[in-house]
């Protein structure tokens, strides 16, 4: 499955400077681990972010913004971004920056035994 290799970089270029970045394949594209945690990447030509169910209903009513469904039930605190309301650098920056905040508090996923 392909994804927007674009998107991807413009993302990659967005959280280079932090100092714990680990670049994934999953979802059949590509997610960034920040901590050890999942925070933002992307899935097929939208942008996945994780920012928390504090954040979570107020993000949805912004344009371009949508729940993520995963095995057809909604996954509350993350959610998919729209590629077209992504074309300024503000605009990435404000979902960058939601993933980024709640990352901080954020709890790592359980280890597989």
């Amino acid at each position: 499955m392909a994804f927007d290799e674009k998107l991807n970089d413009r993302i990659r270029e967005a959280v280079a400077f932090l100092p714990d970045v680990v670049e994934k394949h999953m979802f059949g594209g590509t997610c960034y681990m920040v901590n050890g945690k999942m925070c933002v990447g992307v899935v097929k030509n939208e942008m996945m972010c994780r920012i928390g169910p504090d954040a979570y209903e107020k993000a949805l009513m912004r344009e371009g913004c949508r729940e993520m469904e995963f095995t057809g039930k909604p996954m509350k605190g993350y959610v998919y971004v729209s590629q077209d309301v992504l074309k300024s650098k503000k605009e990435m920056n404000y979902w960058i920056g939601l993933c980024l905040e709640y990352n901080t508090v954020a709890k790592p996923a359980k280890k597989k035994k």
